[in-house]
């Protein structure tokens, strides 16, 4: 007996994606080249393919979704970056399943498991981990993938990734600082995954501290509690002559900074300047300011769902690596850099 052609089968003679096939066996054709379709068309008449009942109903009712996942929902920046996402997707007819993984690779493990089950068109993935092996099982399931944020060190020439260019920033923000008399950086950093934007972050500052002669610091709090971090963080401040700017990496790392300089009584730009990367309004409404460096998440999140629908529609996806977003110094802010 002969054995049953599989969509895997014909994904496989086309060059195409078991999920492209799945579209085209279903009339999903939007936003696919007619080259491909006819492609795809031509193979499932080669091989006898007659699609079972049962998986037309399956694809039918799972078809049309793209995963995302975030690493911490609860941080405002990964709630934009999946409104942005969400934005695009919509207005392609695509429905997102939003899975949180909150930092830990096993969780990512599991939540991308479930994705697999789910059968996903697409999936958006901000990482954790910062190795490839974690993603790959995505490119033998055919899985159309687009990285954001976060870098993933050994990632594919066949995979996109949007990021903002964290690093870069990093460097000119400590040219800045040199101008503006700055003698230390003194950075609060946050405890990250293997992938995080505060990796780059981190090496620009020390780069830029290295090349300007700025003496450079960095407190890791690792899940330290507030008192921890008041402690360290004062006895540091008070072990350094000169200018210092305080920089928090992170921009729920700042909530506990200000918690700590209102106990203090440290005050903003008088004793220390303070830098930031956040990007919520409230900022405007600090007295003395904050010097920020802002990130559009759901600009970032616009690009990455827009790759990802061309990948979906081009065989083979377009093989680019994307850092669109600089984060800029926002000037309708009071600066704690003294101009």
């Amino acid at each position: 007996m002969n054995q049953r052609v599989t969509i895997g089968d014909v994904a496989k003679a086309a060059g195409v994606s078991g999920t492209t096939v799945s579209r085209i066996i279903n009339g999903h054709y939007e936003k696919m080249r007619l080259a491909t379709r006819q492609r795809v068309e031509a193979v499932i008449k080669e091989l006898h393919f007659i699609p079972t009942a049962s998986a037309q109903r399956l694809s039918q009712r799972q078809g049309h979704v793209i995963g995302v996942l975030v690493g911490d929902i609860a941080n405002p920046f990964s709630s934009l970056l999946a409104k942005g996402i969400d934005d695009i997707l919509k207005q392609a007819g695509y429905d997102i399943l939003l899975m949180n993984t909150n930092n830990p690779l096993e969780t990512e493990k599991r939540a991308l498991q479930r994705l697999y089950q789910q059968q996903v068109d697409g999936i958006i993935v901000q990482p954790n981990s910062g190795h490839f092996s974690q993603f790959s099982g995505l490119l033998r399931a055919q899985i159309p993938l687009e990285i954001v944020d976060q870098e993933v060190w050994d990632l594919p020439a066949s995979v996109g990734t949007v990021t903002s260019a964290n690093q870069d920033a990093c460097y000119q923000l400590g040219r800045i600082l040199l101008n503006h008399g700055y003698h230390n950086i003194l950075a609060i950093s946050a405890h990250f995954a293997e992938a995080s934007g505060q990796i780059p972050r981190i090496a620009g500052l020390e780069t830029a501290a290295n090349d300007f002669g700025l003496s450079y610091h960095n407190i890791e709090t690792r899940g330290h509690g507030r008192d921890w971090l008041a402690r360290t963080f004062t006895h540091q401040l008070a072990q350094l002559s000169g200018r210092t700017a305080v920089i928090s990496l992170m921009g729920p790392v700042l909530f506990d900074l200000l918690s700590i300089f209102k106990k203090h009584h440290l005050t903003f730009p008088q004793d220390f300047g303070l830098v930031s990367f956040d990007d919520w309004e409230w900022s405007q409404y600090v007295g003395d300011g904050i010097f920020l460096l802002k990130q559009d998440m759901e600009l970032m999140g616009n690009y990455a769902a827009k790759r990802l629908l061309k990948s979906m529609a081009t065989i083979p996806p377009a093989a680019q690596r994307f850092c669109p977003l600089k984060p800029s110094f926002a000037p309708q802010f009071n600066f704690s850099i003294n101009y």
